[in-house]
């Protein structure tokens, strides 16, 4: 019983990775084919964009705040408090950002997106699109992951700021080290490879949440319930796997630009 139920679970993973898979690659190359609802682009980029921004900010800020807290009392302990700049802005910027940036961004519009479209499924609404004649792939999931990918771009810039900024108040005005300093370590330790790897990621990022976000709502069946576990299981996998991935394109990156 316990190997029907192993091979059992081994089968339905697969086979929903293979779904999620062809899911994903087909929402993606709908992109460079006629029809493309740039209006429905417009209208998700406002929703996840603008929407995200105060969590992204918050979030940001104290982050920040926490690094330059915890490496200046960790660096006074080799006399060292004057490179807390450099610290906060290339955690931020390689690795903190992306990363609590997407997390953000998941629990906020993945869980969003696979309950609007597990409640459009329920109400049989897709069906009625299908009806008509028109691709839910394309008008619904498409604008969502682009709309994503490219917010999401933007809003780690905002978080890197916002992070770097709360590490610097927190330097100023509670661990009383000069303001200036902190700005130039931090400004001139950054090198090209520092910023590429930390504007790739959300690139990746954005993808995922997205379309682990549609593929859950659209795979949603048994009523309000179902749209409650489909919103579980899509802020749950997209953040696992927003995680892992991080440590792929880490890897991947460093072997790229040994130098950082």
């Amino acid at each position: 019983m316990a190997i029907q139920t192993i091979e059992k679970t081994a089968k339905n993973l697969i086979l929903t990775v293979q779904d999620y898979s062809l899911f994903a690659w087909r929402a993606f190359t709908n992109l460079y084919r006629p029809p493309i609802y740039w209006s429905e682009f417009l209208v998700q980029s406002d929703i996840i964009g603008f929407g995200s921004l105060p969590i992204v900010v918050l979030s940001g800020l104290s982050t920040g705040g926490v690094l330059a807290l915890q490496s200046s009392a960790t660096l006074a302990q080799f006399g060292a408090t004057a490179i807390t700049g450099q610290f906060v802005s290339l955690t931020m910027i390689r690795e903190l950002g992306p990363v609590l940036t997407g997390v953000m961004v998941s629990g906020r519009n993945a869980s969003s997106m696979a309950s609007e479209l597990g409640s459009m499924v329920v109400t049989e609404q897709i069906d009625a699109m299908r009806a008509l004649g028109v691709d839910p792939l394309r008008k619904l999931v498409t604008p969502r992951i682009f709309a994503s990918i490219a917010m999401l771009f933007f809003l780690t810039i905002v978080a890197d700021a916002c992070g770097i900024a709360g590490g610097g108040l927190v330097t100023v005005f509670m661990n009383h080290q000069n303001g200036t300093q902190y700005l130039n370590m931090a400004w001139e330790h950054l090198r090209y490879p520092d910023i590429i790897q930390g504007l790739v990621k959300p690139l990746f990022f954005g993808y995922i949440l997205s379309s682990i976000g549609c593929f859950y709502g659209l795979r949603t069946t048994g009523g309000t319930q179902g749209v409650g576990r489909s919103t579980i299981e899509a802020v749950v996998w997209s953040s696992v796997l927003i995680i892992f991935v991080d440590f792929l394109l880490t890897q991947v990156l460093l072997t790229l630009f040994p130098a950082l």
